[in-house]
């Protein structure tokens, strides 16, 4: 190493260490707010002081307020100055895959050649970029359950830096389905498998959502429909039976935990509604009777528009997409935008939901810019990513909001995304849970 970059890194390590002696010395952060968007839906107020104290909100003040004026000793607290800036809830993105990205440069087969230990590494920087992008908390639905496990735990004890994560682990899909790998010989993908959650009837899937849960699932992902970008012809429509979807429901629901059904298919979309799902992601081709059953259910729907967008841009760079899956995105790209269209104008429960990993991780918020320019207006985007997401993902106590008892997450823009959405993709200012990341 040379002399420059050895002193480099002494300054880099020194001023991480002082940045984490100051955070730990000072438990209350105080933040003006030049506008805030505390409770989105509800309008924006001017100049506003947040109170943070261990990790939570203990008071929003009007007016810019000082330590002593709040009664506080100047020595114990830290001041940010976001008088200039938009200040909101943190981000929650209720479909992510954070442990992995799609690369149209990368050997597809990689996967064959890496060690648990590589996937690993290779999730830190995932974590790193949807922070700093504002998703304080994101719901991760699909990845290996020793790796997602020793991340959350990771992340819990400060080891290194993440949104607050709800897994699912891996996923419920019977034998074939989208959430297997294609295309390998058996025994070769039978000596990577991971999953704890392939299933075929009834009883097997009650099965597989018990090992799920014993395995630390927060949250029950299933495959109901084919998915696009399996490499297989089977299409999209519904995978798991009716029986099937019925028990992993019934099961996951006694264990205390929600179920998302991917689902592309109007068949398997309704199947899963009908089953008492919480969720549908994706909701391709949903139709009348899907938007009878969210309303009767309360279920939402988390439409993760990037995802299509994301891979018909890649088609356009990646000539090695196998033909299957192209065909796929081509049948199913032009209904996205319909379904979602459908789905606002019934008022239908939305969620904000990206895919993330089939999209580059970090630039979550061009889902928002999607959102709005398929006729959601502002604000009901920003609630659909805070609000509605911590109902769904059962966190609405804890954040969603920026209220007294609540988790000191909190972001700010320097723009105003009430008038301009697309500054949603320049966060300025991350806090989790009390702690400064950014800014």
């Amino acid at each position: 190493m040379g002399i420059n970059r050895f002193k480099q890194v002494l300054l880099g390590t020194a001023l991480l260490l002082g940045g984490q002696l100051c955070a730990n010395a000072a438990q209350i952060s105080i933040i003006h707010a030049g506008k805030l968007l505390a409770v989105p839906g509800e309008g924006v107020t001017h100049n506003q002081t947040i109170v943070i104290k261990d990790g939570v909100i203990s008071s929003i003040e009007p007016g810019f307020k000082s330590a002593a004026q709040l009664g506080l000793k100047a020595d114990e607290v830290t001041v940010q100055n976001l008088r200039n800036s938009f200040v909101m809830p943190g981000l929650i993105d209720m479909h992510t895959h954070i442990t992995g990205e799609r690369d149209p440069a990368k050997n597809r087969h990689e996967w064959t050649t890496r060690y648990d230990e590589d996937a690993a590494f290779a999730a830190i920087p995932h974590l790193n970029t949807t922070l700093m992008a504002g998703y304080t908390t994101v719901r991760n639905l699909g990845s290996d359950y020793k790796l997602m496990s020793a991340i959350k735990r990771a992340i819990a004890k400060g080891t290194i830096k993440g949104p607050r994560i709800v897994a699912a682990m891996s996923w419920v899909t019977p034998t074939g389905g989208h959430g297997q790998r294609h295309g390998y010989r058996t025994d070769l993908e039978s000596a990577f498998e991971q999953s704890l959650g392939v299933c075929d009837g009834a009883d097997d899937c009650t099965r597989a959502v018990r090992a799920l849960v014993r395995n630390g699932a927060d949250v029950i992902k299933i495959t109901a429909t084919g998915g696009v970008l399996s490499n297989t012809n089977a299409g999209v429509g519904q995978q798991l039976t009716d029986a099937e979807l019925e028990a992993i429901v019934k099961t996951a629901h006694s264990l205390g935990r929600k179920v998302a059904a991917h689902a592309h298919a109007a068949n398997g979309i309704n199947a899963a509604l009908r089953a008492g799902v919480d969720s549908i992601e994706h909701g391709s081709y949903l139709d009348d009777e899907s938007v009878k059953l969210f309303k009767e259910s309360g279920a939402y729907l988390v439409p993760t528009l990037l995802a299509g967008i994301s891979v018909h841009e890649e088609m356009s760079v990646n000539d090695k997409i196998p033909k299957a899956i192209v065909d796929k995105i081509n049948m199913v790209l032009p209904a996205v935008e319909a379904a979602f269209k459908k789905a606002l104008k019934a008022n239908v429960n939305i969620a904000f939901g990206t895919d993330s990993g089939v999209s580059k991780h970090g630039v979550n918020s061009r889902e928002f810019e999607l959102m709005v320019d398929y006729g959601m207006d502002n604000e009901t985007a920003l609630k659909s990513a805070t609000i509605n997401a911590a109902k769904l993902i059962g966190l609405f106590d804890t954040i969603g909001t920026l209220e007294k008892g609540k988790a000191g997450d909190i972001i700010a823009i320097e723009g105003d995304p009430l008038t301009d959405i697309k500054v949603m993709m320049d966060v300025t200012f991350v806090m989790k849970g009390g702690e400064i990341i950014k800014g």
